[in-house]
């Protein structure tokens, strides 16, 4: 019986013995067959860092604003009785626009008219008569006053009747009709918008910290998200006061619109264009990887298709056109990854194939 039990036990060890080498030996075994194996080079796109001239510049968000902008209002109610423009019509200075019903005014300055020549009728006969020695100085000038009365009641009729009759104050471009022919309105409705296009204003804020490098005349681009349309143009005011609240300093520039492509209200990207700077390091933004821990670019070593990378930590500055100021960590003549990084680590071993967009291959 315990003859039986050894070899059972001999038996069982055996098993388990076999079972345990072969796990050691097969792992042992693909170790050594991964451990062989090199991946193949990653394809990526390098550039050769070089010294570039740099524009620097200030960005803000504007509103774009007419030089010449206004809502037109009734300046003396009544009923219109013409309405002589429509909508986006090109109106000269002085052009008619509204006509009010203005019957009860051409009578009150007929009736002051007519005052006017009875009271110089009595003044030329009370002159008359002074002068041969019938009335009294006091009766001429009594008459003089007269006179001057009914002429400012000319002036007063004349100007109620001007006031109903609305004519453009500047050529510009008139909006959408805001009343109809035929309807009564109010003293202070109002009727359109006039905007001369020719010239637009943008309105932006800059931070008090860069208060410094603005300046009257200073050059200034603007650009719209929408038809991808620029303007060039110079700042013609400064806020000479910081707004408490947000600490920022509102600035105001005029720029071209002969093409009237800018409309009033219009959403702007602003950037103020400060001078050039030679000789700064730049690289394309997709050289830059940004974590936690920092920002780094892959910088490439050796020659020929031996070609490996390395991760360096780098200081960026600046970003304008697509492209990063780097201050720190990289040297004009080192070659830096510039796109397909997203599949590297340090060692990596790269090929240089700028035949294709690697952003593409590799979905950056």
């Amino acid at each position: 019986m315990i003859k039986r039990l050894v070899i059972a036990a001999i038996l069982l060890g055996a098993v388990v013995g076999g079972i345990v080498w072969f796990k050691y030996f097969r792992d042992e075994m693909i170790a050594q067959y991964l451990g062989g194996m090199v991946p193949p080079p990653v394809p990526v796109n390098v550039e050769t860092v070089a010294p570039v001239a740099w524009t620097p510049g200030i960005d803000a968000i504007g509103t774009s604003l007419s030089v010449r902008g206004v809502d037109l209002a009734i300046e003396s109610g009544g009923t219109v009785r013409e309405l002589a423009f429509t909508g986006n019509d090109s109106a000269a200075q002085g052009q008619l626009l509204v006509q009010i019903d203005d019957d009860s005014e051409k009578a009150s300055l007929a009736a002051a008219q007519a005052g006017l020549s009875v009271a110089a009728t009595e003044l030329r006969r009370a002159q008359t008569l002074s002068e041969r020695g019938v009335n009294a100085q006091t009766t001429v000038e009594t008459a003089q006053a007269q006179v001057e009365s009914a002429r400012a009641q000319v002036a007063q009729a004349q100007t109620a009747l001007d006031n109903k009759r609305m004519v453009a104050p500047f050529a510009g471009v008139i909006g959408i009709p805001r009343i109809e022919l035929g309807e009564y309105v109010a003293a202070g409705t109002i009727y359109a918008t006039l905007q001369d296009t020719t010239k637009m204003r943008v309105d932006f804020n800059v931070p008090e910290q860069q208060i410094g490098a603005l300046k009257i005349d200073g050059p200034v681009l603007a650009t719209s998200e929408v038809g991808d349309l620029s303007a060039k143009g110079r700042i013609i005011a400064i806020e000479p006061k910081i707004d408490p609240a947000s600490r920022m300093v509102a600035v105001r520039a005029e720029v071209d619109n002969t093409e009237s492509r800018l409309i009033p209200g219009q959403f702007l990207r602003v950037r103020i264009e400060l001078p050039v700077e030679e000789g700064v390091i730049a690289l394309p933004q997709t050289a830059v990887s940004t974590t936690l821990y920092g920002d780094t670019v892959f910088v490439v070593h050796g020659e020929g298709e031996d070609l490996t990378v390395s991760q360096v930590f780098v200081t960026a500055g600046r970003r304008f056109g697509g492209r990063i100021e780097v201050t720190k960590g990289i040297a004009a003549g080192d070659r830096v990854v510039i796109s397909g990084q997203n599949r590297l680590s340090a060692g990596a071993r790269i090929k240089v194939d700028d035949s294709v967009d690697v952003n593409q291959t590799t979905g950056e």
